[in-house]
Formats: C-alpha cells, structure tokens, sequence
C-alpha cells in the first residue's frame, strides 16, 4: 500500500512538471513522445519470437498491446493526451467509404451493405466481452457532423434549400445533441442516498440465518422472505424492518454492489452497477437508459428521426427533382454522372438505412412504454415463457409480461444485460 501511495504521490509531482509531449506513463514514470518507439521490452520480445518462430504467450502480447495504446497520445498543454484508439476508426474509414461508394452504383452496394455487417460484428464481439468502447458513439457523432457538413456543401449550393430549411435542420440537430447529453447523465444508479440498501457482506441472507442462529437458541432460522433491511443497516448491523422494505431474496439482492436492489432495478455488467428500472445498455451513447435519463433518450431518438427525414427529403428533391423520396432512392438517373451528386445519394442511403434502425429501436421502445416494461423485462419475460413475442426482427425479439406487466411490488432477478442499441 505505502509502495502505491510513494508511486501515486510521485507521478502527481511529475505531472506537475510536464511539457505538452511529455506524459506519465502506466508505470508511473515521466515519458516523451518522440521515445514512444524506443524502450520497449515487451515489443521486442515479441518481435523477437515472431521472427523465430516461437510461441507468444498471451500474457505478452497483452502487455505490448496496452503499452502501444498507452503511447497512442497527442501533445497537449499540461502533457501529453491519451487518445482513445476506438474513436479514430470512424473519423479516417467512414468519409474513405462514401468517397469510394460515390464512385459506381455497385460499389455504392457492396459498400453499403458491408457497413452495417461490419458494425453488427463489432458489436458482437465488444457485447460478447462485455467491455466498453467509444466506437459506437464516435461512428454515431461523426456520421451526423459528416452528414450536415456533406448537406452544407453538395446540396445547399444548389439553390433549391432555403435558409429555412438550413435553420430548421441545424436547430434539429442542436436539440438532439442536448438531448443526447441529458442521456449521457446518471441513469439512475443506485447507491445508500438513492435509495439502494447497501450492506456489507456480513449481512447477506446466509450470513444473517448464520447469526440469528447463534444469538437465541430458542428462534429458528430466517428465511430469506423474512429478512428485511433498514437503512440503518449500515452503521448498527442487519435488523428486522418495517414492512414496506424489500426483503432481501437471491432475487434483489446483489452479490457485486452489495445491495438491495428495488423492484425494476438491475445490474449492467458493462457498467459495474447496479440502475434505476434499468430498461438497456446503450451501446451508442455508451451509458445505461435507466429511469433517469429514458425520457431523454426517447426524445434524442424522435428528434434524430425527425431531423434526419427531413434532410433526406431536401437531398433527394434537389438532386433527384420531380421524383417521391422512395421512388428517388431506387430510381436516380443520371446521378451518378456528378461526382458531387453521387456522393450526396450515397450520404443519403446512408441516413436512411441509419434511420431505418433507429425507427425499429424508436417503436420498440414506444411498444414497451405503451405496456409499462422495459427493454430487460421484456428480454426476460421471453427467456422464462412469462410472455408473448410481438416483433420479432433477426435476434431482437420484443415481449410483453405475461403474469406481471410492469407491476412496481414484484422483484426482477439479475440477469446479463442486453447491449441493445
């Protein structure tokens, strides 16, 4: 312990002495970027035993991995910053893929069908792992900076969008974007003040049958439907509780935030808490939708909806003219004669196959409000055979409670939460 606080204590007068490439690196000592290719023990050995031929081990190739991505910096005024390497990806591939797609109707389909597979595979992957990334909110916000940067330049000089219709637009996408950061705020996670019952691991339900077992001979053990907590728990032990307290069952209770979760409440595994009426794990705002911020992530989804319709009708009634929206996404001639034209179709095949997911993930979320359950009961009611499925799209399957629609008394087990978008 004393060895940690001398290397935290050092690294903070270190940091106070930092030119802006200049770092601290996971070790704790002072670095510089232009060193970033030069001391490297572990990528060495790596080297090493890839050119004879030797086996890795994975424990090495982990630690090369984290001490490139710890290098992976920008300079910066107070030291040298740490780039997030799942926020680069989008910024370089996405604008080289509309580019590219913009060149010949057919590889405006590879490309745009190979896009979603490629994102639903990291998903995946990244949801299979249970890690956190930035990707999908980087992809997200730079897919719709590119869009109104493409909207201002390829359309807008066209003549047939007004100043009004560039208003409108912008003011859409402001709101979004402050909605979305409303979403981005506390879910709703559970602690002592919020109303969790948190306890120590000596006031489990076996810890206390354990205990009132050896306080009075003459009283049999508690069952975990009798044990109640108080929020005195904390600071005087586990006791007996008025009535309106939860009881603590293998249900509510949890094992990792050690405590009392409320009914509707739930454990996100990303996270590493325990949410308020947890309704998913929202892969593209890398935050949990909990009962604190799902009004506001249902508004960012209808304003997204609105504003990205509404540019897609402008785009393609100026660069397809005389022609309905859904007849000018699959009939277009001559678009792709202008490179600028083609390359604002293909921006706005795009938005609408981005729109076309938002759209299910809207209504299905208006379908479980309109039945008083959330995404993860839902999810849940379908694994027990509690309830029946209504929209079934690939493996999102969405379901209503049979037995117990949303009731606020009955408790929810913990279960692995779904990473849905």
């Amino acid at each position: 312990m004393s060895t940690k606080k001398a290397r935290h204590g050092k690294a903070t007068d270190l940091d106070d002495s930092l030119c802006c490439c200049e770092y601290i690196n996971q070790n704790g000592e002072k670095n510089h970027m232009v060193a970033c290719f030069c001391d490297c023990e572990d990528l060495d050995n790596t080297c090493d035993r890839w050119i004879n031929c030797k086996p890795l081990k994975p424990e090495t190739l982990q630690r090369t991995v984290e001490t490139i991505l710890d290098r992976f910096r920008i300079p910066w005024v107070s030291g040298a910053r740490k780039i997030e390497i799942s926020l680069v990806p989008p910024l370089i591939l996405l604008p080289a893929f509309l580019h590219v797609a913009a060149l010949h109707y057919l590889l405006t389909i590879i490309i745009l069908t190979s896009l979603p597979v490629v994102v639903l595979w990291y998903y995946y992957l990244t949801h299979r792992n249970k890690g956190r990334t930035l990707f999908f909110l980087s992809l997200g916000l730079f897919s719709l900076g590119y869009m109104y940067y493409t909207f201002l330049r390829e359309v807008v000089p066209r003549g047939d969008v007004g100043s009004g219709h560039v208003i409108t637009i912008t003011c859409g996408l402001l709101l979004m974007l402050g909605a979305l950061t409303q979403a981005k705020k506390d879910p709703g996670y559970l602690s002592i003040k919020t109303g969790g019952i948190r306890s120590s691991l000596s006031c489990s339900p076996e810890s206390i049958n354990r205990r009132t077992a050896r306080s009075n001979g003459f009283h049999k053990p508690l069952s975990g439907s009798d044990i109640k907590y108080t929020a005195e728990d904390d600071t005087v032990g586990c006791a007996r509780s008025l009535p309106e307290n939860p009881p603590v069952t293998e249900k509510n209770w949890c094992t990792a935030c050690k405590l009392v979760k409320p009914a509707r409440a739930g454990h996100c595994r990303i996270c590493s808490a325990c949410v308020s009426r947890l309704d998913h794990h929202c892969v593209w705002i890398n935050n949990c939708i909990g009962e604190s911020n799902h009004r506001s992530f249902l508004c960012a989804l209808f304003l997204f909806l609105v504003t990205a319709i509404y540019g897609i009708t402008l785009t393609l009634g100026t660069i397809c003219r005389g022609r309905s929206i859904f007849i000018a996404l699959l009939y277009c001639p001559g678009v792709y004669r202008d490179y600028s034209s083609a390359l604002a179709f293909t921006c706005a095949w795009y938005c609408t196959i981005i729109t076309a997911a938002m759209s299910y993930v809207f209504l299905v979320q208006l379908l479980n409000v309109s039945y008083n359950v959330t995404e993860r009961e839902a999810r849940m009611a379908l694994r027990d055979k509690t309830g029946r499925s209504l929209l079934v799209f690939g493996d999102r399957i969405w379901a209503i409670l049979g037995r117990s629609t949303g009731t606020e008394k009955e408790a929810v087990p913990e279960v692995d939460v779904p990473g849905s978008p």
